[in-house]
């Protein structure tokens, strides 16, 4: 293994027999996943001290498995209801975020909570809370089913439009001068949104909602790295888990572009895929993978082939997100 003059990791014989693994920037953990992340590590870290209080996650704290299971291995519990969890135990939501009954749920049985909610998910919770309040029939643009979505549909009270496609829009039976405000899933991007908040501005005239800017920033320039990386690349890897909807979206964007893309976990998914004739590989990850299970599949990837690895050009994100303060108090 050397470091070739552009910097590239170059594993093998000689630079010629190497496929080129290109890795997008940014890929990985974003801020709301890493605070999540800290978030139950620190409530041990706590419970450790308060005499081992058992501490309680409700749903998976981000969709990625060996994120999960490392949790798990340091003392933590995860489970899908609250009516799993012991009186008493320290309670941790997601950062998918919970409908307020759950919150309610909690608050009745007196557990002691930290709410470790995205702030992104968190100001969407808040614009639909205000739309609301303003007099406006909400639509919610975003995957039926999807905990966040089922967060979010929760947090306000009266009906709320799900819509995820132009089809949807055309189903709406509301009549066109009503006044409607949207919010979306902040696991999809502006490129994701843009049509639909066209379609739903066409149909009804009287719409509102929040600046592109407000969309989650960590999935649009996932997406735009992706889209990047697909440029150069003749088959791309995103690594992340099956039920991450970021990461899913990052596979089919880079299938929109042409290229033959793959979502893998680890190195048993490389074992069905055909790198054939590629020359030049591109990698991402979704914005719950950590980087040690992309290191992982590179290293699987080099014992089937010679590897010369660089990183394409890309946004080289400084946001950070404080832990919740009432980690302070539970």
């Amino acid at each position: 293994m050397r470091n070739d003059a552009r910097g590239s990791t170059v594993v093998g014989d000689t630079e010629q027999s190497a496929v080129r693994l290109v890795l997008a920037q940014p890929r990985g953990f974003c801020a709301g996943v890493v605070r999540a992340i800290e978030t139950v590590e620190q409530a041990l870290a706590q419970a450790e001290g308060a005499g081992g209080r058992p501490v309680y996650v409700r749903h998976e704290i981000v969709h990625n498995g060996r994120v999960v299971a490392d949790l798990k291995a340091k003392g933590a519990h995860f489970v899908e209801t609250l009516e799993a969890v012991p009186d008493g135990a320290l309670t941790i939501f997601s950062a998918h975020g919970v409908p307020r009954r759950v919150e309610a749920q909690a608050r009745a049985r007196g557990l002691p909570i930290v709410d470790a909610t995205c702030p992104l998910v968190a100001k969407v919770h808040a614009h639909a809370r205000a739309y609301v309040a303003q007099g406006r029939t909400l639509v919610l643009i975003g995957h039926a089913g999807h905990v966040e979505v089922e967060g979010t549909l929760g947090q306000v009270d009266g009906p709320v439009h799900l819509v995820g496609s132009l089809a949807d829009i055309d189903r709406l039976d509301l009549p066109a001068g009503t006044p409607l405000a949207y919010v979306t899933q902040t696991t999809l991007s502006v490129d994701d949104t843009r049509g639909l908040i066209a379609a739903l501005r066409a149909r009804f005239p009287n719409t509102v909602g929040p600046e592109t800017r407000d969309i989650c920033y960590a999935t649009q320039n996932r997406q735009v790295a992706v889209r990047a990386l697909a440029a150069v690349a003749d088959l791309i890897l995103v690594v992340g888990a099956r039920n991450s909807s970021n990461c899913n979206r990052l596979r089919e964007i880079a299938a929109e572009a042409g290229r033959p893309s793959h979502l893998v976990e680890g190195e048993a998914d490389l074992d069905g895929i055909a790198l054939g004739t590629a020359r030049t590989i591109g990698l991402t990850a979704g914005a719950s993978t950590p980087e040690v299970q992309v290191r992982e599949v590179i290293a699987a990837l080099q014992r089937r082939t010679p590897l010369a690895i660089s990183v394409l050009d890309g946004v080289e994100e400084q946001v950070s997100f404080a832990l919740p303060s009432s980690l302070g108090n539970s």
